[in-house]
């Protein structure tokens, strides 16, 4: 398109909010619509980040900012309890969402998706925006042809609300879609502490670390007999997901319908 993508930011005080808005204001392709927080007063939004002033100050009434706006994508990391209703929003508003939260079900994507239909627009759900780990979770679909007997353990801050988290929900689909279900472990196992284990998923285990300090990491640990193979990948810093942001941005205005997972975009 000839004029730039104009972005709206929700949760944009926040510390992936913050990030969003910086990459927006230093991609040349995209304008800053508008910023959202209810927690936060009309601050100027380049400045909250540490660049120059912009001229757009944050609001707190999400409707009216993104009526006012014009924006053409909404950009969301806010949290599962407020996903679902900023996403119809958007999406009534004729806003593509770019939804970096958990909590949808698999029928609230199809609804969302006719949605999209109806409004002729894209949208896109995604738990992971990092290269790195997109590339990771294909790594072990790939693997789990050859490697059938798999846990997943994933790694947060002891802040983190969702257990597992949707990273590792999302790789589980993509091994699942590969891998015949396979009961792993001795038929005659037996927990003497209640979810020692981990989380059940098609056969396999899934088990959430939440301690302080840590930031994001997850392992796929695959095995048979004789060999191991450790797929992982970590993140430091917020930063990692923005190149996937950006390229979300761009891609949601070339299509029609909802996206479930940012691997749809990675070849």
């Amino acid at each position: 398109m000839d004029r730039k993508i104009r972005v709206a930011v929700i949760g944009a005080s926040g510390r992936m909010g913050r990030e969003v808005v910086k990459t927006v204001l230093t991609e040349p392709d995209m304008e800053l619509a508008t910023g959202v927080d209810r927690s936060s007063g009309p601050i100027d939004l380049g400045r909250m980040v540490g660049l120059d002033e912009c001229g757009v100050k944050m609001q707190n009434d999400l409707e009216l900012a993104l009526v006012e706006s014009r924006a053409d994508v909404l950009v969301d990391f806010t949290g599962p309890q407020t996903a679902a209703s900023h996403t119809n929003l958007a999406i009534r508003l004729g806003i593509r969402p770019v939804m970096g939260t958990t909590g949808f079900t698999p029928q609230d994507i199809i609804d969302l998706d006719k949605l999209c239909h109806e409004k002729s627009i894209g949208g896109l759900i995604a738990p992971n925006f990092s290269i790195g780990a997109i590339l990771m979770m294909k790594f072990a679909a790939q693997a789990s042809k050859y490697f059938p007997h798999l846990e997943i353990i994933e790694y947060h801050g002891d802040q983190k609300l969702d257990a597992p988290s949707g990273t590792s929900v999302k790789t589980a689909e993509l091994i699942s879609e590969v891998r015949e279900e396979l009961r792993q472990g001795n038929p005659k196992e037996e927990e003497t502490i209640e979810g020692s284990r981990g989380g059940y998923y098609n056969g396999f285990r899934i088990h959430s670390v939440r301690l302080p300090g840590i930031f994001a990491q997850q392992e796929v640990v695959m095995a048979q007999h004789g060999q191991s193979l450790k797929i992982r990948h970590d993140s430091y810093d917020r930063a990692a997901y923005m190149p996937g942001v950006a390229i979300a941005v761009r891609k949601v205005m070339t299509y029609t319908g909802m996206i479930y997972g940012f691997e749809h975009f990675i070849d």
